[in-house]
């Protein structure tokens, strides 16, 4: 029993470590891919290098990378919370993943009903990816969700999940729904449709790469003050950026934590409401009867 106890715990540790070992190295990459700035330096994502293809050249950036690092963290994390899961739970991470799946089971049935249950993976997977991507902010590393790139393809991949749902009834149904409520507004309901990726992906992005814009420019900001205020006096107090002490720390609880958390669930929530909105599940139903009452006839 000691021996089996001893493994789970390597097992565990081992599992801890390739959860954090691909931020340590998402850390080590930039450390020696990018020099250390002098001032305030706001960019986007660094191309680290490009593949030529016959077509258009692909580079490969730094929002590529940490997502991939996100990914393979995620996975053992995972690993790590199932790990040792039984039908009596005895483990606290286990009733932590329970309390979990159970919050996201919940708010796809009540925002997405029960035809939609299927989907709980998929949501969970929106929220946990966004949120640890817009996370990365905190050890220094450029978050995907502050790529427009990256966000655009989670709307781009949601706005085929709502084309196929509407496509539940048929193309003649889905092209009767353009012309919904009445025929004239066929123009502003085909707008209406390109319009809900392009929102959802620039409603992420602009929300996490602001939050980030305005703590770097006040953290630059009390630096300045610092020197203009302690710069005067002699020895090493005049050099601390006493300004800088706590607040930005303060700043980084609301705009790295609360409001990267904040998008990942308001994506999620979007995700759920366009696409359930989208499905007809009333004339799903009665086409389906009518189909199985065919059947019936014919046999």
């Amino acid at each position: 029993m000691k021996k089996k106890s001893g493994l789970f715990r390597l097992v565990d540790v081992l599992l801890l470590l390739m959860t954090v070992l691909p931020i340590v190295c998402g850390m080590v990459i930039k450390v020696l891919t990018k020099p250390a700035a002098e001032g305030i330096e706001i960019s986007g994502a660094g191309i680290f290098f490009t593949i030529k293809l016959p077509l258009q050249d692909l580079p490969i950036t730094e929002s590529q990378v940490n997502s991939w690092l996100v990914i393979v963290s995620v996975f053992f994390l995972c690993l790590y919370l199932t790990h040792g899961l039984a039908t009596v739970p005895n483990l606290r991470r286990q009733h932590l993943v329970e309390w979990g799946i159970e919050k996201v089971e919940n708010m796809v049935n009540e925002n997405m009903g029960e035809y939609f249950h299927n989907f709980v993976p998929f949501v969970a997977a929106i929220m946990v990816l966004s949120a640890f991507s817009s996370l990365l902010t905190l050890v220094g590393l450029y978050p995907p969700t502050s790529d427009l790139n990256v966000v655009a393809g989670w709307a781009v991949l949601v706005f085929f999940l709502i084309t196929y749902y509407k496509f539940k009834c048929g193309p003649a149904y889905y092209l009767k729904s353009f012309a919904e409520p009445v025929a004239f507004l066929a123009p502003i309901n085909i707008i209406s449709e390109f319009a809900t990726p392009v929102s959802m992906a620039f409603r992420h992005y602009g929300n996490v790469l602001s939050g980030t814009v305005i703590s770097v420019l006040v953290a630059s900001g009390l630096q300045g003050i610092s020197a203009m205020v302690f710069g005067n006096l002699s020895g090493i107090i005049g050099e601390v950026p006493f300004f800088q002490i706590g607040i930005p720390a303060v700043l980084s609880i609301y705009f790295d934590i609360f409001s990267g958390c904040l998008q990942a669930f308001i994506f999620a929530m979007l995700t759920m409401l366009y696409v359930s909105s989208a499905f007809p599940s009333d004339e799903y139903e009665e086409r389906r009867r009518k189909k199985l009452n065919r059947q019936k006839a014919a046999s």
